[in-house]
């Protein structure tokens, strides 16, 4: 691996990005290349129509057909963003090659394989972040600001949902039920809503969960309902699903002194799937005031109740910018191995409530794990 380039070094860092499927031709790609102080060097994929795209959009990129072919190449910082099976075993190899790396949710299939990967870059003193975008969408960082200000006063209930209506199954990995495929929506967007709720609210204690394969064949679940009790009493209740006919809000958040009802998803990932791109001059993840959240008590805001919040623009750009200015610095990953374990705990702990039909107890982090 080369040295990373001092602060007052213009040398950027070089990112060798594994897997151009929707993660990496959509997310990654476009943001570390939109990134102050990242270029991205290398796209490692198999797929011939891939490779053309990807030196379509990136002319000056290197093209390789495996990951094998990376590890000899001087790269500053190694992207996962490759089918979920190989999470594990590609970030291993980055960190015992001392390369740093980010891997795009979910780390692993389970808590302890997160666990074992973040005890492995704590002991070689590598650098490893997981890819959680969300917590860089617009209405997450208003209600973070709405927490912080404590418009809502004390919090009590947060319904989070991340509902679609696709009624015709699409195949691929992601919707196949071989365990080794981490497939299903309880992994896919139940690793952003999980997350969000355990950065708001802190450590989930207790677990009920509800999954289902709605679709005619469907291998996995495809709508599934998730209840946390965190250590603090919060209690979050998650909706995701691909079968839901009239979705409901994305954020209800429920206080003793107000409530904040959000509809309609972040904007920025319509945005870099239309070919959009984050410049650092051109309004970035704002969104119009029709589809602000709203504010207030005792009244729908379906019927205006309640005052219209602006809604703070969405930011992915500020992970990929946080990563580089961690591997120049020494500083701490924006989005960490152990948090990402916690969130598999929830995952796992759920997984098992619906399977067995029980509520689930979630034991303390191991001491050492935050």
């Amino acid at each position: 691996m080369s040295n990373p380039a001092s602060p007052s070094s213009p040398a950027p860092l070089r990112v060798g990005l594994i897997g151009y499927g929707l993660a990496g031709s959509v997310f990654h790609a476009p943001l570390v290349a939109a990134t102050d102080g990242l270029v991205l060097d290398t796209v490692v994929t198999s797929d011939p129509t891939r490779q053309a795209q990807a030196r379509a959009e990136f002319p000056d990129v290197r093209i390789a057909a495996t990951a094998d072919e990376l590890w000899d190449r001087d790269l500053d910082l190694v992207v996962v963003a490759s089918p979920n099976r190989t999470h594990v075993p590609l970030a291993t190899t980055a960190l015992e090659a001392g390369i740093p790396v980010v891997v795009d949710k979910p780390l692993a299939a389970t808590a302890a394989e997160a666990r074992a990967l973040a005890a492995l870059a704590d002991r070689s003193g590598t650098f490893l972040s997981v890819f959680q975008n969300r917590r860089w969408d617009n209405d997450f960082l208003t209600l973070q600001r709405l927490l912080v200000e404590g418009e809502l006063g004390e919090v009590q209930r947060f319904e989070s949902r991340f509902e679609r209506w696709r009624p015709q199954l699409k195949g691929g990995w992601r919707e196949s039920g071989a365990p080794e495929e981490i497939g299903g929506l309880l992994y896919d967007l139940g690793s952003h809503v999980v997350d969000q709720a355990l950065v708001l609210f802190g450590p989930a204690v207790r677990v009920y969960a509800e999954t289902d394969a709605r679709r005619p064949g469907a291998e996995t679940d495809d709508d599934t309902f998730i209840a946390v009790t965190h250590a603090n009493g919060v209690r979050s209740h998650f909706y995701v699903s691909a079968t839901a006919a009239q979705l409901g809000p994305r954020f209800r958040v429920l206080g003793s002194r107000a409530g904040y009802v959000k509809y309609g998803l972040d904007p920025q990932e319509g945005a870099l799937r239309e070919g959009l791109r984050p410049d650092g001059e051109t309004p970035w993840g704002e969104e119009p005031p029709h589809l602000w959240g709203r504010v207030g008590s005792g009244e729908s805001p379906l019927t205006g109740g309640g005052t219209p919040l602006p809604t703070e623009p969405g930011d992915y750009p500020a992970y990929y910018a946080a990563v580089a200015a961690a591997l120049r610095t020494g500083g701490p990953a924006p989005v960490t191995a152990h948090e990402a374990a916690h969130c598999l705990d929830v995952l796992e702990a759920a997984r098992k409530s619906s399977r067995e039909g029980v509520v689930v107890e979630i034991p303390a982090a191991p001491t050492g794990s935050e």
